[in-house]
């Protein structure tokens, strides 16, 4: 059988192009991207269904708590995790802030939430209804629940703290670009397997068999926050300790390939450098067009969907089991597109071509769900002879809209994203990636939540104001593809062979050096 130029076989090439000595480190990255990825997926789906389906709340509170919650977290723990930077080192840094989500999801669980009920404003919040517009619902139940509205917030974090700082910060740290090309792809894996496992948990912890057998609580929505928190919090001790075997045991010991640039033993990190740091690179400001406009346009369409699966599914725990099914069957899309297609297609077509399929895939489904969101009344009329409501109809579309578009996002936005920081200096790696990931992917949800929140107010429900969040999202996405090419002949420039000095012409000097002289 025929090899590649990685002296692999065209089949392995094509389906694990990972040496047999790469394992050591490859593995051990590839089960903790897996159970962060766990811990994300089960938290995602948990925060949505704490919050959105309580009494007096609804989708409407998400455009409200990313940009009153979510952006001043975002801040926070970007500030945090600039200044433990500057103070410890990087596997101290790790530990304390996985130990601060940590502590946090179990002091809820078993502190806060059993006595939610005293703690929350319900008398002032009932007259902040009575007296305010109705497009300020979102906002006086983020208010209402702030214990939730806490958790949810914390939650959200994680997604960018952990998974996007801390596992793709160290990632790329411990990576060389010839392996990011192989390994990215493969990663990616370990997340899509997590997505498919975390669901089908979160399926099994919040349904009626496992409860009916085993009742540690009366109200069985409590129980499976207990079971769930219980879950990610022995997911989060396998992360800490898969992280301390690569840090202690493999590292140290990685010769193979090209030394691994050092990273620098004192490096002051400050916001105001790192964002100064995207008005100065062309590079990084048109990554952080590319990380702004994805999650500006996931979170416009988001809303809208969710809005509608709250309709039809209203109590928390068939919430959360419609959710993690969603995310099942994220995974399994995502699984065998990673592992058949995203990461060769990389290898083999370039960078351009694999960021570029995320924002096409975006635009096409969001045409089909907005074409049967504002569908004829014969058309639905038609699907609903069938048995199916309307209703159901849409969330369904819906469903297979957001499903095609996190697996594109798991599969091929988040390998070429932080491919694009590989070739950069250590120092523009880690205060870039802060900006960007900390910061920068808050902004572009808080920017839909703005959006979001002003037609709130105008038309009072989010139905009412969809077809103008459609215009906006169709010529975001344009802006999109247009940095993602802009991005691509950068990141061209930057990878490609430098090409070989040529060698000094030492004969021809020796030649006319006498000549010269005779001419004298």
């Amino acid at each position: 059988m025929s090899q590649d130029k990685g002296g692999f076989s065209k089949l392995r090439g094509y389906l694990w192009p990972i040496h047999g000595f790469e394992l050591r480190k490859f593995l051990p990255l590839l089960a903790m991207a897996f159970f962060i990825g766990f811990n994300y997926n089960i938290l995602r789906n948990m925060k949505d269904a704490l919050l959105i389906t309580a009494e007096s709340s609804g989708a409407e509170v998400i455009p409200f708590i990313k940009v009153w919650g979510i952006v001043p977290g975002a801040l926070l723990m970007t500030f945090l995790y600039s200044r433990l930077n500057n103070r410890l080192q990087r596997d101290r840094v790790f530990y304390v802030m996985i130990s601060i989500f940590l502590a946090f999801f179990a002091l809820f669980t078993f502190v806060v939430y059993p006595i939610s009920s005293h703690l929350h404003p319900h008398k002032t919040a009932d007259f902040l209804q009575n007296s305010l517009p109705t497009g300020f619902k979102g906002l006086i139940a983020m208010f209402r629940y702030w214990t939730f509205s806490s958790f949810y917030i914390m939650s959200e974090l994680w997604s960018s703290a952990v998974l996007s700082m801390l596992f793709w910060g160290f990632a790329n740290e411990v990576t060389r670009l010839g392996e990011a090309k192989r390994f990215y792809g493969l990663i990616a894996i370990g997340l899509n397997l997590a997505a498919i496992t975390s669901g089908q948990v979160s399926v099994f912890l919040s349904g009626d068999f496992l409860r009916s057998r085993f009742a540690i609580t009366e109200n069985p929505w409590h129980q499976s926050i207990v079971l769930l928190t219980v879950v990610v919090l022995l997911s989060g001790v396998a992360i800490v300790g898969i992280y301390r075997y690569l840090t202690k045991e493999v590292i140290p010991n990685d010769s193979s390939g090209e030394p691994l640039e050092e990273r620098p033993q004192k490096m002051k990190m400050s916001m105001r450098e790192n964002f100064a740091l995207l008005g100065r690179s062309k590079y990084l400001l048109q990554l952080t067009i590319v990380v702004l406009a994805y999650n500006l346009v996931i979170n416009l369409v988001e809303v809208i969907w969710k809005d509608q699966v709250r309709s039809l599914y209203p109590q928390p725990n068939d919430f959360n089991g419609y959710m993690s099914q969603i995310t099942t069957v994220t995974g399994i899309i995502s699984f065998f597109t990673s592992f058949l297609i995203s990461g060769q297609l990389i290898r083999r077509f370039g960078w351009t071509l694999g960021a570029i399929i995320t924002p096409i895939i975006l635009l096409t489904t969001s045409l089909g769900f907005f074409f049967f969101f504002f569908g004829s009344e014969q058309l639905i009329g038609a699907l609903a002879m069938f048995g199916t409501s309307p209703l159901a109809i849409v969330v369904l579309f819906g469903s297979m809209q957001n499903c095609l578009c996190r697996a594109s996002k798991f599969t091929l936005f988040d390998s070429t994203k932080e491919m694009a920081f590989i070739p950069l200096s250590m120092a523009d790696k880690l205060k870039g990636k802060a900006a960007i990931d900390g910061v920068g992917s808050r902004l572009g949800k808080s920017g839909g939540s703005i959006i979001h929140q002003g037609l709130l107010v105008i038309f009072s429900t989010i139905a009412a104001s969809a077809h103008i969040v459609a215009a906006i999202l169709f010529v975001v996405i344009i802006f999109w593809i247009g940095a993602v090419l802009a991005l691509g002949k950068r990141f061209n420039a930057l990878t490609a062979p430098k090409p070989k000095a040529s060698p000094e012409p030492v004969l021809t000097t020796e030649i006319k050096e006498p000549v010269k002289a005779l001419s004298n």
